[in-house]
């Protein structure tokens, strides 16, 4: 591994000194935005409800589609955090080119929705956790195994970035075997449909039109692709991360875009009735995943029981890397002075180098959300749009700074040069219409949630942030022109 020397030199220049453990390389500066988007989650989680919406159709276009926009995001975003490389992610790159009080909205949204996901990661985990332990899949049961999966996770990142780093590159590793053994097990051994069902544009819950409810279908591919943005807060714990963090961030969506797509494609192809998929259950009249389902009639119960093993592994590993990616978001904005108790929000860990107040904040928060919210679908789409949000309020001003000849991309060693203000466009008006779609019934109660978040956040700035909250130090002095003069 390269010397930390010039990296911890690199970040000095935005006023902060070296305190978390710096020892990750590329791969597992990727692996860790990979294990949080997960497509074994994302696919055996949602799977029922993009099938439910549009049929196979929105296996074979609608993941290619969200693939292709979600990358136009990432990229837009790998070049910010190349001229920006800082704990902070989203949220300095907002102070930076729109000031504090944009900044610290971006910075809550980037929470909500870290927490949000952590809630649903987890709470999907201990559904399948619970079988194979012989428990009784009862509501208490499931939220006891949740919190007690949510206080495994705390713990590990409490303790040791290093054995977290471990944990994630073994997470990649996972994904892509179990991807590979699926499809191959799929294309091999099992009946499959023809070609030509993978464009059956079918409607099972009788929403019209059939494009709306493709439309609501989307979830399943977008709440996939959330959280690569850990890439972007693990840069203080890279080496060389104005290069390695982007090549994370957009290679993270890309793996999974095409892992993802080869274990839709073979899902699909093995499903002998969409009725009989989408209504399964198991001896106990529990109600069984549609991923699972499928491959159990196709395959046979211990294939089927495999693959929930698997999940579960992979929902495991997720959760895990939700938790580091969102106590650095919490740790950021405590080191500016941005959440009550800043002070102790801010502590690291001399000896191991973690952030451990904001590590078991996280995990108390997501314990509290589960509880409130008591639906997967629910936390999934409040995730998704929170997350979306916070992602594209940076690149909005990114482009209002293009326009007013800003030159804060010559800072970026990953850049998108000329195509830049063109990507940033496509990324912007893309997460504007899946945030809209997102929020409407039957996920109503999200975009409420959601905007019950804002509107108590507002107040919380009204009166008491707007008072104490400046920003980060560097983003309201010259230092930040400086910057960019140094690495231009």
């Amino acid at each position: 591994m390269a010397s930390t020397r010039p990296d911890a030199q690199d970040l000095s220049r935005f006023g902060y000194a070296q305190e978390l453990l710096r020892s990750m390389g590329g791969f597992s500066n990727f692996a860790i935005s990979f294990s949080i988007i997960s497509i074994l989650t994302g696919a055996v989680t949602l799977y029922g409800y993009g099938l439910e919406m549009g049929g196979p159709l929105e296996m074979t276009i609608g993941w290619p589609l969200a693939t292709f926009f979600t990358l136009a995001v990432a990229a837009s975003m790998a070049e910010l955090c190349s001229a920006y490389p800082t704990s902070g992610a989203m949220y300095h790159w907002a102070a930076a080119l729109g000031g504090p009080a944009v900044a610290w909205f971006c910075a809550w949204l980037n929470i909500v929705g870290l927490i949000a996901a952590q809630a649903g990661i987890n709470y999907s985990c201990a559904q399948f956790i619970l079988p194979f332990l012989g428990i009784p899949v009862s509501a208490r049961n499931v939220f006891l195994m949740f919190a007690f999966t949510l206080m495994v996770h705390g713990a590990l990142n409490h303790y040791g970035v290093r054995l977290v780093a471990l944990l994630n590159d073994l997470s990649v590793t996972v994904h892509i075997l179990g991807v590979a053994v699926i499809v191959a097990a799929v294309f091999l051994l099992a009946p499959r449909q023809p070609v030509h069902f993978l464009f059956s544009a079918v409607n099972s819950n009788g929403r019209s039109p059939y494009a709306w409810a493709f439309l609501l279908g989307l979830l399943q591919a977008q709440w996939t692709y959330t959280g690569f943005d850990a890439s972007a807060h693990m840069t203080e714990e890279t080496s060389d991360p104005r290069l390695k963090a982007p090549w994370g961030i957009v290679l993270s969506v890309a793996v999974s875009g095409v892992a993802g797509y080869a274990l839709l494609i073979a899902l699909t192809l093995a499903i002998r009735s969409i009725p009989g998929v989408l209504s399964a259950k198991d001896a106990s009249g529990n109600a069984v995943p549609a991923a699972i389902a499928i491959l159990q009639q196709a395959l046979g119960a211990k294939f089927g029981n495999a693959m929930a093993a698997l999940a579960s592994m992979a929902m495991w590993f997720c959760g895990l890397a939700c938790v580091t990616s969102a106590s650095r978001g919490v740790f950021a904005l405590a080191r500016d002075n941005g959440t009550p108790f800043s002070a102790f929000f801010r502590r690291v860990n001399r000896k191991r180098g973690t952030p451990g107040p904001a590590i078991w904040a996280i995990v108390a928060a997501s314990i509290a959300a589960m509880a409130w919210s008591g639906a997967i679908p629910v936390v999934t789409s409040l995730s998704t749009v929170a997350l979306y949000l916070a992602y594209i309020v940076p690149i909005v001003l990114a482009v209002r700074a293009r326009m007013s000849g800003s030159n804060w991309a010559s800072m970026s060693v990953w850049t998108l040069g000329r195509w830049g203000m063109a990507v940033n466009v496509i990324a912007i008006v893309y997460t504007v219409l899946i945030s809209m779609v997102l929020v409407m019934p039957p996920n109503e109660l999200a975009g409420k949630t959601l905007g019950g978040v804002i509107l108590a956040l507002l107040l919380i700035y009204v009166f008491e942030a707007r008072r104490k909250y400046r920003g980060p130090e560097w983003a309201r002095t010259p230092v930040a022109a400086a910057i960019g003069e140094t690495q231009a």
